[in-house]
Order: C-alpha cells, then structure tokens, then sequence
C-alpha cells in the first residue's frame, strides 16, 4: 500500500478528530479501524492505533483502550493502559472514569504502577465514582476499598477525612480496612515489616520525565514570557506566551493544563484565569474569579482549585473561593480567620495550609498559619512559623510543608523552615545560598526548587534546589532567560 495513500489517511484522521479524540464523536474511526481489521490491511489499522496514540489524553484515554481491547489492538491496548497509570490524578476527574464499570476501577485502582502523589487521589477517586451514581453504586464500595492502600495515608487524612466519610461509616468491611491503617500506624517500624498485605505495599509507578514551568512575572514589569525548564535535558526553552500581561499570579497544574489565576497585569489587579494546554502550546481563557486577586495563593484539593486571600487593589484578602473545572465555575468557600496578602499555600494530607503573609490592617508581616478542611469547610490555626514571612515560597515535599525565604518589613530572608503536620511543629533547615522573596516553589524527583524571586534588590534568573537526604541547597547550572519575581511556578509531565 503506498505511502501517499497511508499520509492521505492520516491527514484526514487529524482534520476530523482534532482536538483530543474522543471515539463517540467520531464515527470515521469507529468504522475504518474495525474494517482495516476486517479486510486485513494490517497497513491502514497500523496508521489508525498510531494516530490514536498520538491523541492519548487524560479525557479519552479509558475511551481509546476500551476500543484497542475490543478490536484486538495489544500495543495501543497497552500504551493507553500505560498512560492512564501515569496520569491518575487527571484521569480520574474525566467523565470516562465516572462512567467505568465497577471490574475497570477495581483494574486501575489496583496497579502498583499508578503515579501519584499520594494514595488520597485514589481514595478521593473511589469516593467520586461511588457518587456519580450513589444509589446503585455504594454496594461496591467494600469492592473498591480493597484496593485502596489506606495505611500510606497520613494520620490526620484517616482520621479527618477517611473515618468521616459517610460510604465508609456505612459499611463494616470499609471499617475494617480503616482500622488495619489504624494498627498500621501504632505498629513499631519493624511489626509494620511483617503486617504484610497489599495495602501496605508502596506503589512503584514509572517517572515521566517533567518540565518547570515559570509563568509570567515581573522583570521589573508585568511581562508575558512562558519558559520551561527540562530536568532531564537541563535546560530551559521558551513557550507560548500568555494572552496578555501578568506577574503575581496563582499557579496549578490540574487536569493536564496549567492555571495562571488572578495576578496584577501592569496597571489592575484582575479576576481572569488563563489555562495552558502543553500537548497544544495553547492558552486559553476560563472562567473569571469572582474577586480581583493579586499575589494569592492557588492550590488543589479534591480535585477543585482554590484561589487563597491575595490582595484586590485596596485591601489584604480573607475570602477564598474555589473552581470547579467541569461546570467552569467559581464559588466562595469559607474565609481565613486572618487577612493576607503575598501568601504561600500547599496541600498536605487533605488539608490545604495557608502560610504567612501580609495582613494589611496592622501593617505586620505574619508568622501565623491556618488550615483548611474542605469537608467541614472550616479554617483553624496551626503551630506559628519561628519568623514573619511575606512572600515565602511554599512547597510540599515527602508529605511535609517548606516556607521559603520571604521578608519581614526590609529584611529579606534565605532562611527556611520545614512543617511536620503529625507534631505540628516547624523546625529550621538549611539555608538557601541567596536571600529570596516572591520565588516560586516546586517539588519534583525528591528535591524542593526555588525559582527566581528578588533579593530586595534585584529579580533573579537563578534557581535552586534542596535535597532533604543531605540538606543542603545547590544552584542550578542554567538560569532563566529572565530574572522574574512573583512568576507562577509548577511542574508538569513532559507532553508526549
């Protein structure tokens, strides 16, 4: 068969099923792939799976392994299987996975290699797919548990949200896999060792290899610029730049896009969001916040994205509101108990922390920090930092909580201090090698980065990276091409 008629063919597949795939709104694969198998031209099935491949999405992925099964396609079976594994967190928030039976959750939830940042996507997963359709489906939910790995989960996640949760409180095997988790966490480290079961196994997923991506910023002005650094290559690449203007941002990677929420765009602080398709190099925009924000904090949880206090042109902000990405709408939750502006935010074991800041009323840099729990829609203070800090960078790493750097009035820090939420208690660390504010903060491959921020003087392009083994900050060989403060910093998979 010749080439010319095979591109023909995949040039058609690309103008009829672009954007991502998805097989119920297109017939032409439906019946070209089926029939290729059919009369055996093995050439024209080859160029369908390759082109379906190609369009491997969070949102299609269940849909397109679903037909390789049933069209005997073992490779595309395999690789769409594959990247379901690899991006659980976004898969599960699709309505593919909602609709799954019961046999292909259990089948997901159940493999070792699934790539999670922790075992609370797939509880709040189960808990999602049993509502979508409750009445029929709590039955399973014994089923489903089974394969959830509850002694990884921390404690206070056990404790606030597991026991809590009503499809757990009504079924006594689902009570009976809490309180293994339970034993689990009393046992000394050596019982834990012989407490063997499934659930207390560690999933060992493979590593996608991951970009940084620095999201606007001030250099010294709002700027537009996007650049991505590659861990793996080790260095750094520009990429589409944002629609317009925008420094002091809230910045999520959630559902395969990227957020740049609110920001100071040169004269206004604004309520837009903006939403970054790496697979396209693509911005779009989504629905406005309801308050105009600057210098936030953004976060997800459960599955939404929560724009934390920030400031709105007059005043430091207590509201907060959160994004439901299915119905692209916003709504208030309940607001911090103390106003603030240049916060940092993290997530960990169910709870999201809102840490330091800038009060506004008492013109005072903050050492306090709160948490909130979306289940009880509550905010409560936790242990106080051993400093002020505004502008602190916050990440979360090996289910612990970093502030980094920051200020207090003129002095601008390189100290840092760690948050174990099991003690409730912060401890000092290590040192950065230069002061920084306003930086962005990730985690990735067990190291915490630091990216750009000023040092009361001057933006930097520099970034740094903390290794909790050893503790000790090294620089980054290769800087940004730009020295930005206050840029959206986060981490995502390496498109394919």
């Amino acid at each position: 068969m010749s080439q010319l008629w095979l591109k023909t063919w995949k040039s058609l597949l690309i103008e009829w099923c672009w954007p991502p795939v998805v097989l119920t709104s297109t017939p032409c694969l439906q019946v070209l792939l089926p029939a290729a198998g059919l009369l055996q031209l093995q050439d024209v099935k080859k160029t369908c799976c390759e082109f379906l491949e190609s369009q491997l999405h969070p949102v299609n992925c269940l849909g397109i392994r679903a037909f390789a099964d049933m069209h005997a396609c073992t490779d595309l079976l395999n690789k769409a299987n594959t990247y379901a594994e690899q991006h659980f967190a976004d898969v599960v928030l699709s309505e593919e996975f909602l609709n799954l039976g019961i046999e292909q959750v259990c089948s997901l939830i159940s493999s070792d290699k699934l790539t999670i940042s922790s075992e609370e996507k797939v509880f709040e997963a189960v808990i999602a797919w049993v509502n979508h359709d409750k009445d029929v489906r709590q039955e399973f939910m014994a089923r489903l548990m089974e394969h959830v790995r509850l002694p990884l989960l921390p404690r206070e996640y056990l404790v606030q949200r597991v026991e809590e949760e009503a499809l757990v409180k009504n079924s006594s095997a689902c009570k009976d896999y809490l309180i293994e988790a339970m034993k689990y966490h009393l046992l000394p480290t050596e019982q834990r060792i012989l407490m063997k079961s499934v659930r207390t196994r560690l999933r060992t997923p493979m590593n996608l290899p991951k970009l940084m991506v620095v999201v606007g910023g001030q250099a010294p002005k709002a700027i537009r610029s996007v650049e991505c650094y590659d861990f793996k290559e080790e260095r750094w690449h520009q990429v589409a730049e944002l629609p317009s203007r925008r420094c002091r941002a809230g910045m999520v990677y959630m559902a395969g896009l990227v957020f740049a929420v609110g920001g100071f765009n040169g004269s206004l602080r604004v309520r837009t969001v903006d939403s970054y398709d790496p697979v396209k190099d693509q911005w779009t925009s989504v629905a406005n916040m309801r308050d105009r924000r600057s210098t936030l904090g953004a976060a997800v949880l459960n599955g939404l994205l929560y724009a934390v206090g920030g400031f709105d042109g007059s005043t430091g902000l207590s509201s907060v509101e959160a994004y439901n990405i299915k119905s692209n709408e916003w709504f208030h939750v309940a607001p911090m108990n103390t106003r603030r502006s240049s916060v940092g935010v993290g997530v960990v074991g169910g709870l999201l922390y809102a840490v330091g800041g800038y009060d506004g009323a008492s013109r005072q840099c903050l050492s306090t920090v709160e948490c909130y729990n979306a289940t009880t829609n509550e905010w409560t203070y936790t242990a106080e930092m051993s400093t002020r800090r505004s502008g602190a960078g916050v990440g979360v790493l090996n289910n612990l909580l970093y502030a980094v750097g920051g200020h207090d009035g003129p002095l601008v820090r390189k100290s840092v201090e760690v948050y174990d939420p099991t003690a409730n208690t912060w401890r000092q660390v290590a040192d950065m090698n230069m002061c920084r504010r306003n930086a962005g903060v990730c985690a990735v491959n067990g190291l915490l980065y630091v990216v750009g921020g000023d040092d009361g003087s001057c933006n930097l392009a520099s970034v740094e990276y903390y290794n909790p083994t050893t503790d000790k900050w090294t620089v980054v060989s290769s800087c940004m091409s730009t020295g930005r403060s206050y840029a959206g910093v986060t981490v995502i998979d390496k498109p394919l």
